[in-house]
């Protein structure tokens, strides 16, 4: 049996913004869907910290293969590998939303090869830079 999903927050231009973006996939993502359903919805000004936002720069590990990344999660048209930044739609961008440092999420990716990741770090997150 796998642990329980780690709780999830967001705030709601987040939700906004990615709901509008499924809503063109034509349900295509069903696994951002249910990320985005089962998220605490906070206001911008009081999402804590330490939380993956959209435009967070993340630092991760896969704990399955022990890889650790620094990446920053974007929305499709702003993805560029070769920068670092990764699109919400791959499987561990939407793997990672939400998520605060410490907390890991297993995910099973479409292979159905089943990886472990873990918010090790969160050096930037818009909201944060905001206040």
């Amino acid at each position: 049996m796998s642990p329980p999903s780690p709780s999830l927050y967001l705030t709601q231009d987040d939700l906004e913004r990615l709901s509008q973006l499924l809503d063109l996939q034509g349900g295509r993502f069903a696994k951002l869907e249910g990320e985005l359903a089962r998220a605490a919805v906070v206001p911008r000004a009081e999402i804590p910290r330490d939380v993956v936002t959209m435009n967070s720069r993340v630092v991760f590990e896969n704990e399955t293969t022990g890889e650790r990344r620094e990446v920053t999660l974007v929305y499709p048209h702003e993805a560029d590998i070769d920068a670092g930044k990764i699109s919400i739609l791959v499987p561990v961008g939407t793997a990672l939303l939400g998520l605060r440092v410490g907390q890991s999420i297993d995910w099973e990716l479409p292979s159905g090869e089943k990886h472990r990741y873990r918010v090790i770090d969160v050096p930037y997150q818009p909201e944060r830079a905001l206040r």
